[in-house]
């Protein structure tokens, strides 16, 4: 099987190729989509093909695609950089990318998105089946893009190249994987973290996922036998308070945590049940405080 992943050189992207590199089967090829030579390099040094191309140059992406079996879009455009550029690629750029692979003869897509997308909290563990809805401190370009790739790309499942139903069997399965807020094995991202939780609540809630488990998570994915599409949350088992937040940083606690109240006690956290039920996935790391203790931070 030939994989292309896209996304290479952000925190997901680096960390997982090497992982993905480690799980493929004989005979099996990983390709990475860069947008210069120089930038694939050490994936190449690890075993990888390198495609240079753009998901914003649409007439980019079939030579990438030639020969290839299935897809992992990590690619992602961030909260922090102008709203015009996260839905370019999180929404624009996904679905160029998907429609792309249906048409090369794809049959496999794996979309990686956010569990910001659900939007505001709904009083429980949010659910795969749960619509959006707009609200919480983080919701904007970067969720709301996301959200639209997903619906967007499920659109595609079982379509074959001329956009009618796969009927035949060789149709794209399309599956999401819903990371939670990613750290580890040196991501900043942790560190970061801490410019939402000095202001909040000192027991408001940070649902976590570690780099080794979103890996074994978008593996699960990919390999599944199958052909449903599906979406899936990939996160472990207990997440963060903003108290813990800044334990696990070294960093003593601001003034005033003790004096907020959540406003949204469920904003973001969710079930990871469909994915460990139907694909057997367990986190490798179920808390921060397992990767602190094993050195994984």
């Amino acid at each position: 099987m030939l994989t292309l992943v896209t996304g290479v050189t952000g925190q997901v992207g680096r960390r997982f190729v090497p992982r993905l590199l480690q799980r493929t089967a004989p005979g099996d090829t990983v390709r990475v989509l860069v947008r210069d030579e120089e930038r694939g390099a050490p994936f190449a040094a690890l075993g990888a093909q390198v495609a240079v191309g753009d998901l914003l140059d649409e007439k980019s992406l079939p030579a990438a695609l030639e020969g290839v079996d299935a897809v992992v879009n990590i690619a992602a455009a961030f909260r922090g950089v102008p709203d015009e550029e996260a839905w370019a690629v999180n929404r624009d750029g996904a679905l160029a990318l998907g429609r792309a692979a249906r048409d090369s003869g794809v049959s496999r897509f794996v979309q990686v998105s956010t569990n910001l997308a659900y939007g505001a909290g709904r009083g429980r563990p949010l659910t795969e089946d749960d619509e959006p809805v707009p609200g919480g401190p983080l919701w904007g370009a970067y969720a709301r893009s996301k959200g639209e790739a997903e619906a967007g790309l499920l659109a595609l499942h079982n379509s074959g190249h001329d956009g009618e139903s796969g009927e035949d069997g060789r149709g794209m399965t399309v599956r999401i994987g819903t990371l939670a807020f990613v750290y580890g094995d040196g991501d900043p991202h942790l560190a970061q973290a801490l410019q939402w939780a000095s202001s909040w609540a000192g027991h408001q809630r940070l649902q976590m996922v570690h780099h080794a488990d979103v890996a074994q998570g978008l593996i699960r994915l990919l390999y599944a036998p199958g052909t449903a599409a599906g979406k899936y949350n990939i996160a472990d088992d207990a997440p963060l308070t903003a108290v813990e937040a800044h334990q696990i940083n070294g960093v003593p606690l601001p003034p005033g945590l003790d004096d907020r109240t959540d406003p949204d006690p469920w904003y973001g956290i969710v079930s990871n049940l469909r994915i460990r039920d139907e694909l057997g996935f367990r986190p490798l790391y179920p808390s921060a405080w397992t990767a602190r203790d094993a050195g994984a931070l």
